[in-house]
């Protein structure tokens, strides 16, 4: 990845590492500086990427990344809440400004209202597909009574830090299904198989020991 004047973190793996790995069509919201489709495409080589920013400073430091890495991204200088398109996506993921205070220097969203967010967000997943965020454990209610609206088959992914109780939640659910929800009992957010061998949240499921 490319400096820039905002870096991503952990969060970007994660929230890549979350997603279903057979989509066809993704739509990044809050696409940055292109760090969580750029995981998404580790796992998952074939999938046409649509990254949206309001920020161009942002979406030029996508841009020379995903040149870096000889990667095809479609880059909108778009804002989700005012984006006027017919275009649905098999994925919409998104990794929001969740966290409140001084605005960032790059002028991309902040203190957004998460509620609407979201639901611009479900707005362009297609029947059946999939939306994915990763968000702070204190907004974790307001993103889930959102998404509980309209999707079915909601997971709960929480990720832990140092402390009994959890730091971040990843989330997703399906538009138009009526499937029960489940909670995981979550990993440590330094969980090396995720960050440093590349492997997915579903790769680690499907080793536990099944009783």
């Amino acid at each position: 990845m490319r400096h820039s004047h905002y870096n991503p973190t952990s969060d970007a793996v994660w929230l890549a590492a979350f997603a279903p790995t057979n989509a066809k069509t993704v739509l990044d919201v809050g696409i940055g500086s292109g760090g969580v489709s750029l995981c998404i495409t580790a796992h998952n080589p074939n999938a046409k990427i649509t990254g949206l920013d309001t920020s161009d400073q942002m979406l030029t430091a996508a841009r020379i990344n995903s040149e870096l890495n000889n990667i095809d991204l479609e880059l909108l200088s778009k804002d989700i809440y005012t984006w006027r398109t017919d275009r649905t996506f098999d994925l919409v993921i998104t990794n929001p400004p969740y966290f409140n205070g001084t605005p960032a220097q790059h002028n991309a969203h902040h203190n957004a209202d998460l509620t609407n967010w979201i639901n611009r967000c479900l707005a362009r997943v297609r029947p059946m597909g999939t939306f994915c965020i990763i968000t702070d454990a204190a907004t974790a209610a307001t993103a889930i009574g959102a998404m509980s609206k309209k999707l079915g088959d909601i997971k709960i992914f929480p990720l832990f830090s140092g402390k009994p109780t959890a730091e971040r939640v990843l989330l997703s659910g399906r538009l138009g299904t009526r499937g029960i929800t489940t909670i995981y009992q979550g990993l440590p957010m330094n969980y090396d198989p995720i960050l440093r061998d590349g492997l997915t949240i579903d790769d680690i499921l499907s080793k536990l020991p099944q009783k």
